[in-house]
């Protein structure tokens, strides 16, 4: 409850507990008996003789005094002149645990203190409105939106800085190369932090996570927007890299928690078309900065701590907690508060999961996936992918300022054609889903409810991997004076296309192939790429200029041409590749 629409939805689910407890008090009228199974002997008759004392089995204190503590039995007297156990408050409050919709009563295993009964507390069936994949559409598209905007704004400050580099290095007396290192040393934070936002969210929540690291990034910065000399500029941005890197991680399983695997095929592109802008659109945002009416440098990182504050307030005011095992521990919370009965226990309070063992696992699982084909093959992709997009913020002066004149705020202007082409896959959304929904149609007769993963690989078919040699060798040979300028700009549109949709069938495909081992998986993924571009953007400049902008883009659109078949193949083989997996799963 660190916010105050967390705090509220912590108040709802207390409402609804207790609406609960009123509406299903009446099943443990009409099952009486269900309660003595725990931890009371079953109802039993005790024969007396006709000497004995009834008094001698009944307790020396007042019936109606304290009225029967929660382990005290009663004994009444049958017809039959045998003496009977009938259940006190504490066996009634038992009935009411097995009673209740979505209470689970079982003994707890060794592991979890074996001996004593647990209600287990989850979701009152599929349509509990408590659960955030039950919210209504618009919610959950807003709350969609936000997770994007926190993305934009982190991503955003990874590029911002590259629009305003002359200024900056002649400011510290260093070469435009070294202060490139300001973006680079920013990726490398990034990756360094996704290893750890992951465990930190499944212990105290996705809004938590969010709002403190929000806060870190916010602090630093202003602290690189203060930077006296180049080596605390590149200190404070890695620090802000490294808290930045929160929804890298985080965003992908806050996305799983409000839409189901169908409605993820429409949802997921909401997030990532959004968020995918902050790369693409951060020089557009310093474009002019350093060179026009604002003289400083240093407002682009001014401007990405206002953006973070807004984002910040949006988060406090408007963002709900989704992740599902704590909104069932807030539930389990007001059941114990309510009822007075300590087992109600949601399975996370259960199993007791350190933050140290989920950081321990954290740590050590993403490197026990580095043999998996599927991994390895994503990672490989969006590595060069990102590669190629973080040299072209330092490329584009090359591309279009020394080979048709641009002024430097208008050369990181066109860095928007590539946002257009990122947008464009939005109209692709229409199509997937329907495949998918014929997938999951056709998989449910057959086997279970799960949608083939391969499903996820439509984006990327659909053009998407063609798209980035066709665009970098359309790029690379009609970059001369004497071609309109509009040829490399369109082509940097069809670029972003197919980046976007590499990244959605790679971040999807991932999920539904590996699902509990997902988060493992893409921290192996995020911090492979995010290094990769770190150091790429440092080489970034004296590639452009020594090799030339044509080489330059045909090198880079070779290799993109090798690794154009991933997903074709994948969609044909990848159900023999899971099935030989030790960590993915197998649907076919």
């Amino acid at each position: 409850m660190v916010n105050d629409s967390s705090y509220l939805q912590y108040r709802r689910i207390g409402l609804a507990v207790q609406r609960q407890l009123e509406r299903d008090q009446e099943k443990t009228l009409a099952a009486p008996d269900i309660c003595v199974k725990d931890d009371l002997p079953q109802r039993q008759s005790i024969p007396l003789s006709d000497d004995q004392d009834l008094a001698a089995h009944r307790p020396s204190h007042n019936r109606n005094s304290a009225d029967s503590n929660e382990a005290s039995l009663h004994g009444d007297q049958d017809h039959d002149g045998s003496l009977t156990t009938i259940p006190t408050r504490h066996s009634q409050r038992t009935a009411l645990g097995h009673a209740l919709t979505g209470i689970h009563a079982r003994d707890r295993t060794t592991r979890e203190g074996k001996g004593s009964k647990v209600f287990v507390v989850g979701w009152e069936g599929e349509d509990d409105p408590l659960n955030p994949r039950n919210y209504s559409t618009i919610t959950r598209v807003g709350l969609t939106l936000v997770l994007a905007s926190i993305s934009f704004v982190v991503t955003a400050a990874s590029s911002i800085d590259t629009a305003i580099i002359p200024q900056a290095a002649a400011e510290f007396g260093v070469s435009e190369v070294v202060e490139s290192l300001a973006t680079g040393i920013y990726l490398a934070g990034f990756a360094a932090g996704a290893v750890f936002a992951g465990p930190f969210s499944e212990t105290f929540g996705r809004n938590l996570v969010y709002i403190v690291t929000l806060l870190g990034f916010m602090i630093f910065i202003m602290a690189s927007a203060l930077s006296p000399n180049i080596g605390a500029q590149l200190a404070f941005r890695f620090i802000a890299g490294f808290f930045g890197s929160t929804p890298l991680t985080c965003a992908g399983g806050s996305i799983s928690d409000l839409w189901d695997p169908l409605e993820k095929t429409y949802g997921f592109p909401n997030f990532a078309i959004a968020g995918f802008g902050g790369p693409v659109l951060g020089p557009v945002v310093g474009s002019y900065i350093g060179v026009g009416d604002i003289p400083s440098w240093r407002w682009t990182e001014w401007i990405m701590l206002i953006a973070g504050g807004l984002v910040l307030t949006l988060i406090i005011l408007f963002q709900r907690e989704t992740y599902p095992p704590l909104l069932l521990k807030w539930k389990a919370q007001h059941f114990r508060r309510i009822t007075g009965d300590d087992r109600f226990r949601s399975e996370i309070e259960i199993t007791k999961t350190t933050l140290w063992s989920r950081l321990k696992i954290a740590l050590q699982r993403p490197f026990l996936l580095t043999g998996e084909p599927i991994v390895l093959l994503m990672a490989l992709y969006l590595t060069v992918l990102y590669i190629i997009l973080f040299t072209f913020l330092d490329g584009y002066t090359f591309i279009f300022s020394d080979t048709y004149g641009t002024n430097q705020g208008l050369t990181n202007v066109i860095f928007v054609a590539m946002f257009v082409g990122i947008a464009l896959a939005l109209l692709l959304v229409p199509f997937v889903y329907k495949k998918t929904k014929q997938n999951l149609e056709s998989n449910r007769s057959e086997k279970g409810t799960h949608i083939h993963p391969e499903v996820r690989l439509w984006y990327a078919m659909l053009g998407g991997a063609p798209a980035i040699p066709i665009s970098l060798f359309w790029m690379g040979w009609t970059a001369y004076p004497s071609v309109s300028i509009w040829s490399p700009i369109i082509a940097s549109t069809v670029f972003g296309y197919g980046l976007i949709c590499i990244f959605l069938s790679s971040y999807m495909y991932i999920i539904d192939a590996y699902e509990i081992y997902a988060a493992s998986a893409l921290t192996f993924v995020t911090v492979t790429r995010y290094l990769a571009a770190a150091g790429m953007t440092v080489v970034g400049i004296p590639f452009y200029k020594n090799v030339g902008v044509h080489w330059t883009l045909t090198i880079l659109a070779c290799i993109s041409l090798l690794l154009t078949p991933i997903p074709y193949v994948l969609y044909k083989y990848g159900y023999l590749i899971r099935r030989r997996s030790k960590y993915a799963v197998d649907t076919a």
